[in-house]
């Protein structure tokens, strides 16, 4: 493979790179969202957490109240209050 052949490999590699990224770009940025909030969610769970001894209250840092609260927000946060405090 002569350096001709490189380069229109390298290039056609970048096109196709540069396509599959329009492609998915709006999938993509939702995903992001949904991560970046749900990392937000256990960090107020664990805030939660760290304030239990003073407030009595106490949410579990798991998986599923970090993605009710990046899916939700706060309304989220408000919901699994309410469900602990009903159960």
């Amino acid at each position: 493979m002569d350096l001709s052949q490189k380069i229109l490999v390298g290039v056609l590699a970048a096109f196709l790179l540069i396509a599959l990224i329009r492609v998915f770009q709006a999938p993509l940025r939702l995903a992001l969202k949904l991560l970046v909030n749900t990392l937000l969610g256990f960090l107020a769970l664990w805030a939660v957490n760290l304030t239990a001894g003073v407030t009595g209250i106490t949410l579990g840092l798991n998986l599923w109240n970090a993605l009710v609260i990046g899916v939700l927000g706060l309304p989220g946060f408000v919901l699994l209050l309410l469900t602990q405090w009903v159960l």
